[in-house]
């Protein structure tokens, strides 16, 4: 269907439930600064990780080093290039808004397309219900043992992660859902739980005889199943496939467990496999989540560092290669935001190819709960002996080198296999040092590493360590080390600014507005670029039934709309720290912003008067060209008047004082309008 005219009720409803810091970290990590949160604009590339700074207070972001600015229909329109329909529908089911159009018609056919997920979220719950009765019926009693004998899991346990069983026919699933719930077979093909068997007679139960993990939201909402084989077939594990419910590449397993130990801890903690994450959980050790085998993207690694404030992550992959390889893999997702200081990373991999569940099993929950507290007191990335709390000698031993810090880890995985003593490998390393060395973009952390790289490199030998660093310098300053920043339109012109700050000023001082129109009609003076025409116009057809403190909220969803037109207004729609300084004065920059439309305007016809009178023949037309004479010499004098005007406005405006600024500052950190 086509998108449908949203009622301005749905709109208003959603902006006034919707938190956009919580919208925002989604998709950046943010960090609590006053009452103002900052992190990385995701709209620009650069390094600095405090440019966007998001208000909650008013709701609103904006960016210091490209001017993207907005609220939360803004956000997720640019970040998703979506239209504004979508984002707010969207956003209205995520927080279970009712969606009115202004047309029933439509409303009711929107209706029908929103419940269809409702509907699966049902039949995915009911599968869950159905695997874990079976679980615990006779013909899951394979599946109970295996839980409880080989994977050591408590009833309690099972329970809580509702895992459960496929049994092994082809169609007990089916028949259960179709034929007794009578829920039709299209839902719950598109739920993932059945497939069209190739003759196309029928359909067939996608998980068959398989122990069944269920995979939640972080509404602990079943959306989607893991399925263990229990013999040798293959493959060892299948997943659902991708439903309008689940995104492998967004989910964390048993995510909606572990935030609230991932905030008490302020530690989160990165496994591979579902069992052993589970086996976590019941060793009391709650901060943990499951990648499913996948590389971690920036959305799930965002979805973690919401709930730790020193934004620190722990990944406790296997130590076997498979293992190192899958450490590496999901590095690559977020490497940007750890070079960047954003995360604290440190990988921890457990010796003898053994994962978490094995370690738990031969050590203890204890032995685990102090390796996580060992990698806090590293020193380089890299235990001491003599610090370490183990009362076990080969358990220390095992775990001594087990939790770099990233970039430690980084530099031994460069090194391993390799020999320094042959010129190929040293000059392969070297090259592999100096960029990861080329990526951090602090200096004082990339000298501490330049020196650390020359160590190895020197293989403890002091003489050369010097003059290795020497040279790992040099390699580093041929690199370009920062990509430019690309910074968006932003007014220029005089005409533009001046047209810019009348608009700014009329919106967010609303008891200058009067001033501003009366200005403007006693100089006859008009907007007169079109995007400033079609925001006044825009002003001039505000409905006089709603109130004139809602007009800003009122245009920055109307503008939304208007994608071309809200990019190039947002630096009047969202004031960004600069703007509120320079409009520390309102009545002086409204003075001076008329004077200087005024400038331009007589200028211009000044430039007419002369164009007209150099065409003409004195001589066979003097009085045509005594008229352009005396036109010209008014505006002359007008220009004359005016430019006084201006050097007046500028003056008074030189004069904001330091405790002016200092004012918008402290008003800017507290989020207040001033």
């Amino acid at each position: 269907m086509s998108n449908p005219k949203l009622h301005q009720e749905t709109i208003d409803q959603v902006s006034q439930r919707v938190d956009l810091v919580e919208v925002v970290s989604e998709h950046v990590v943010l960090r609590k600064s006053g009452a103002n949160y900052r992190g990385a604009c995701p709209f620009h590339k650069g390094t600095n990780q405090s440019a966007l700074t998001v208000t909650p207070s008013k709701q609103v972001y904006h960016c210091f080093s490209c001017g993207a600015s907005g609220n939360v229909f803004k956000f997720l329109m640019e970040i998703g290039d979506r239209s504004f329909n979508d984002v707010v529908i969207d956003l209205a089911q995520k927080y279970s808004i009712p969606v009115r159009t202004l047309e029933p018609a439509k409303s009711q056919e929107l209706q029908q397309q929103l419940s269809i997920q409702e509907q699966l979220f049902e039949v995915v719950g009911l599968a869950a219900s159905f695997f874990q009765h079976a679980l615990f019926s006779p013909q899951g009693q394979n599946a109970l043992e295996y839980l409880t004998h080989k994977r050591q899991l408590s009833i309690e346990t099972i329970q809580t992660f509702q895992l459960g069983y496929a049994p092994a026919g082809w169609d007990t699933l089916y028949s259960y859902l179709v034929k007794q719930k009578r829920i039709p077979v299209s839902l719950v093909e598109q739920a993932g739980l059945i497939m069209p068997r190739k003759t196309g007679d029928g359909y067939y139960d996608r998980f068959r005889d398989r122990l069944m993990i269920p995979i939640h939201d972080t509404r602990s909402r079943a959306i989607a199943f893991g399925g263990r084989c229990l013999d040798n077939s293959e493959p060892k594990y299948l997943n659902s496939p991708e439903t309008p419910l689940f995104s492998k590449s967004s989910i964390l397993f048993a995510m909606d467990k572990a935030r609230d130990a991932i905030s008490k801890n302020d530690q989160a903690i990165v496994v591979e496999g579902y069992f052993d994450a589970i086996a976590l959980h019941q060793a009391g050790i709650n901060q943990v989540v499951a990648s499913m085998g996948v590389a971690l993207g920036q959305t799930q690694i965002r979805q973690l560092l919401r709930y730790t404030d020193s934004k620190k992550i722990i990944l406790n992959f296997d130590g076997d290669k498979a293992g190192i390889n899958a450490a590496e893999r999901a590095i690559a997702g977020f490497k940007d935001l750890v070079y960047g200081g954003a995360v604290q990373l440190r990988i921890l991999t457990i010796p003898s190819g053994k994962d978490a569940d094995e370690f738990l099993k031969d050590k203890s929950p204890q032995a685990y709960q102090r390796l996580l507290q060992t990698i806090d007191r590293s020193e380089g990335g890299f235990l001491k002996l003599e610090d370490s709390i183990y009362s076990d000698p080969a358990t220390v031993k095992e775990l001594v080198h087990a939790a770099p810090l990233f970039l430690d880890w980084q530099i031994e995985q460069t090194l391993i296999g390799k020999d320094l003593n042959q010129a190929d490998q040293f000059q392969e390393c070297t090259q592999a040092f100096v960029k990861i060395l080329n990526e951090i973009p602090d200096g004082s952390l990339r000298t501490h590493y330049i020196h650390g790289c020359a160590q190895r490199l020197a293989q403890h030998n002091s003489y050369l360590i010097p003059r290795l660093e020497q040279d790992l310098r040099r390699q580093l300053r041929q690199q370009r080390w920062y990509s430019h920043k690309h910074r968006a339109n932003t007014p220029t012109s005089t005409l533009q600014i001046a047209e810019t700050q009348l608009l700014q000023i009329y919106l967010h001082f609303p008891q200058h507005r009067s001033l501003i129109t009366e200005m403007l009609e006693e100089t006859d003076i008009c907007f007169s670029l079109s995007h400033h025409r079609q925001l006044w116009q825009i002003i001039m057809d505000y409905p006089l039934s709603q109130t004139a403190e809602n007009l800003i909220t009122y245009l920055q969803i109307a503008c939304a709309e208007l994608p071309e037109l809200s990019s190039q207004l947002s630096h009047v729609l969202w004031l960004d720290q600069n703007a509120q300084v320079a409009l520390l004065r309102p009545t002086v920059v409204i003075k001076a912003a008329i004077a200087r439309i005024q400038l331009i305007m007589t200028e211009k016809k000044y430039r007419y008067w002369r164009d007209l009178w150099e065409k003409i023949d004195l001589k066979t037309n003097p009085d045509l060209g005594y008229y352009y004479q005396t036109k010209i010499q008014a505006e002359q004098a007008q220009i004359q008047t005016l430019q006084k005007q201006v050097e007046i406005t500028f003056t008074d405006l030189a004069e904001i004082t330091d405790d002016d600024q200092e004012r918008s500052y402290q008003l800017e950190a507290s989020g207040l309008d001033f």
